[in-house]
């Protein structure tokens, strides 16, 4: 066992010395040492309840024959965060998470992890982890939140608060309206309702084979939430004694999986930034294309929110992944997961109870998955737009540029109705380097949605959008404006091509205007230019490669 490293040997009595203050019997001295690394915080609502799921995780752990030692994580609510400074961390945040459970775990020489996590740069985080440390790990999210509800009608954060931002300053509501929407729409602890990221990198998890099979989408605060997180506890100490590691099961193949699930699912776009960072720390080559070219083998059969109707409960009740795997088991390659069983094997196990919510092949809601990979003369190394969640009359588009340089501008001039029908928001500087730390745009998003121009209105930037974000919305631009890319050109009324189902996204000026203006260009001061952020601009990589750190 690798914790021999600290309690075999003669040399070793100090580090007994050490343990047994902790508390630690001498007859559990020959155990596996398991490493529950927790994200618990009363800031988050998806982290609330985990408590509760850390005294079974050490049920799970004790009952499987290991010692559990816990030890803490730290998370950031995007919701919270959204629309200040705030956001400036939250994707920064999810390197700090990979260095310090690789920090914990290697410098107490833990045998094995769980790590218990839920929302959008949280599990991430985690998991470029467990890639990076190679210990026999499992991953329990806590769940979904159930909808909230104000008389009769459901109701989720993002199209019920956010959004109501903009209904309210058109007069589509009143002051009394918004504050029963504000107390109504998340009635408690567990990640945002919709296939958000939170939810959607859950379903990854899963779908990669890291979590057990019904733990993405088994509510929070649930008695089947509680017995899944029992179950991980015992089954790490299984893994540990059969030396079943991350990288055993984070494959090509297996991200393949994972990467088809969330087509399927019409998930967010932050997965094209983490699902590659983790295959980074996984030592996985994977490309930004490979999206797109499994996007277009992998049908969008559920039909969530945002863009769609249904809730993440509903699709707990209609079987959960396993039963989105039963639909796909044709094109999904057969990999080993931490349950012991194969992707077919839980797959064929599965049940389908509502074919509406988890629809065949066949009867599809798209022909294609729910992200598609853009590229041109704004983005010629790629741009990411969820597909799913676009109208059909707005999925060719051409519209003059309304440019910002930094998202509170432009949210300034959408609350103000100096965005009309036919524009083009340029939001840039709000990239990897740019932001830094690449800001979610949900509350322009949203304010544009809530103001009824969804379906005639476009938005672009270099930064990134929320899993909550519908319309179209296209983000990753890259290169991004601060690495001297074609967003940082475009001026006020150029027009701007988007062609969704050719794959473009092209600034119409002429190549010479182009190279005129990259010779008389120059960026903006870098916004934060002190602190961890300041050291984080200066060794981020494009969104393009999931926006890894650079290593020496």
């Amino acid at each position: 066992m690798k914790s021999n490293t600290i309690k075999k040997g003669l040399e070793r009595a100090p580090h007994r010395a050490l343990l047994y203050a902790t508390g630690i019997p001498p007859s559990e001295m020959g155990k596996p040492f398991i490493g529950i690394a927790t994200s618990f915080t009363d800031l988050i609502p998806g982290h609330t309840g985990m408590r509760d799921l850390e005294r079974f995780i050490e049920k799970g752990v004790h009952t499987g024959g290991g010692y559990p030692f816990f030890f803490g994580i730290p998370g950031i609510c995007d919701g919270i965060a959204m629309g200040h400074k705030g956001m400036h961390y939250s994707l920064a945040s999810r390197e700090l998470i990979a260095d310090m459970v690789e920090t914990v775990s290697e410098a107490h020489r833990l045998d094995g992890l769980v790590l218990l996590t839920n929302c959008d740069k949280i599990t991430p985080g985690m998991l470029m982890a467990a890639a990076r440390v190679n210990v026999p790990t499992i991953v329990v999210t806590a769940g979904p939140m159930i909808s909230g509800n104000l008389r009769g009608k459901r109701l989720s954060l993002v199209n019920d608060t956010f959004e109501a931002v903009g209904k309210f300053k058109k007069g589509l509501i009143n002051s009394s309206e918004l504050a029963d929407l504000e107390i109504c729409a998340c009635p408690g602890a567990g990640s945002c309702q919709g296939m958000y990221t939170a939810n959607t990198m859950a379903c990854v998890t899963e779908s990669l084979g890291m979590s057990l099979p019904g733990c993405a989408t088994a509510l929070a605060v649930s008695a089947k939430k509680r017995r899944l997180a029992f179950e991980s506890g015992a089954r790490v100490v299984e893994l540990v004694k059969k030396n079943i590691t991350p990288r055993k099961i984070m494959t090509l193949k297996a991200f393949e999986n994972a990467i088809k699930v969330d087509m399927a699912l019409g998930g967010s776009t932050n997965t094209v930034l983490h699902i590659p960072a983790i295959a980074h720390d996984a030592e996985v080559s994977l490309s930004l294309e490979l999206f797109d070219k499994l996007s277009k083998k992998a049908p969008h059969i559920t039909d969530m929110l945002p863009g769609g109707e249904h809730y993440l409960e509903d699709l707990e009740y209609a079987g959960g992944i396993p039963a989105v795997l039963k639909r796909l088991k044709s094109g999904i390659h057969n990999e080993l997961t931490v349950s012991g069983s194969k992707i077919h094997v839980i797959a064929e196990k599965a049940e389908i109870m509502d074919p509406e919510v988890i629809r065949p092949l066949n009867k599809a809601h798209h022909k294609e998955g729910g992200i598609a990979i853009l590229k041109g003369t704004l983005a010629p190394d790629g741009a990411v737009v969820k597909q799913s969640a676009v109208s059909a009359k707005m999925m060719k588009f051409k519209g003059a540029a309304k440019v910002y340089n930094s998202e509170e501008n432009a949210m300034k001039s959408i609350l103000a109705g100096k965005i009309k029908a036919g524009d083009v928001v340029v939001v840039r500087y709000e990239g990897p380097k740019g932001g830094p730390g690449m800001r979610e745009m949900l509350s322009p998003t949203a304010a544009i949605a809530g103001m009824g121009l969804v379906d005639s209105v476009a938005l672009i930037t270099d930064g990134r959008f929320s899993g909550g974000t519908r319309g179209p919305c296209i983000g990753h631009i890259s290169p991004e404006a601060m690495e001297g890319g074609p967003i940082g050109l475009v001026k006020e009324g150029d027009i701007i091509s988007i062609d969704i189902p050719k794959r473009k996204l092209d600034l119409l000026i002429s190549k010479e205007e182009m190279k005129k203006r990259a010779k008389t260009h120059k960026n903006i001061k870098p916004k934060i230019n002190r602190g961890w952020l300041a050291r984080y601009a200066a060794l981020v990589t494009s969104a393009s490669t999931g926006a890894v750190m650079k290593t020496p």
